[in-house]
């Protein structure tokens, strides 16, 4: 079952899915505040697993950097090595390495991130610098890359965008809340996106 985690008065917390939609049966209609109760509570009763966090940390040992893990469909934004918070995300419908446009791969590699914008489709978009420099002059070809939220209309719970790869390339979450945490790490830190 994929862990998720939050971020509530900064604590990391780390939920599974399937307990997440137990506490939310009116998907859609219930408010950032009270999910975040909900999840606190989830958390004080030992129904999430805060220890699993940091369990396992996918952070470079120093930086500021937004890791994306592809083989488990996970970000992390990581603060001078150490983790923040992890969530899962989705990746481009043709898996990883992407080398040409519209191949439908998400890029792996070192990224400048750019600053988060609005927009229509995805509600936020923080742009990837993908190709670098040195990748346009081996050949690999794209652009409009990105960190986004969830199809306009189609957050989770009733709509599973962070489950299953279907981005055109981007990483894509599964909530508004989430892409909003990411958006707020990234304009504060300036971090770099390793992706891998």
């Amino acid at each position: 079952m994929p862990i998720r985690t939050a971020r509530i008065n900064g604590l990391v917390a780390v939920t599974r899915t399937a307990a997440w939609r137990s506490l939310d049966p009116v998907a859609g209609f219930v408010s950032t505040t009270r999910r975040a109760i909900a999840l606190l509570a989830l958390l004080l009763s030992g129904g999430g697993r805060a220890g699993e966090a940091d369990a396992t940390s996918h952070c470079p040992r120093k930086g500021d950097v937004v890791a994306v893990i592809s083989e488990k469909r996970q970000v992390w934004l990581c603060r001078d090595g150490a983790p923040q918070a992890h969530f899962q995300v989705a990746l481009g419908a043709g898996g990883v390495g992407k080398r040409r446009k519209g191949d439908g791969r998400t890029p792996v590699g070192t990224y400048a991130l750019g600053s988060p914008r609005p927009s229509k489709r995805f509600g936020t978009f923080i742009p990837i610098a993908y190709p670098t420099p040195r990748q346009a002059a081996r050949g690999l070809t794209g652009g409009a890359v990105g960190i986004h939220g969830p199809p306009r209309g189609r957050a989770e719970p009733e709509y599973p965008a962070s489950e299953i790869d279907w981005t055109e390339g981007c990483v894509a979450t599964g909530t508004d809340e989430v892409i909003e945490v990411i958006a707020d790490f990234v304009r504060q830190r300036r971090p770099v996106l390793l992706v891998r």
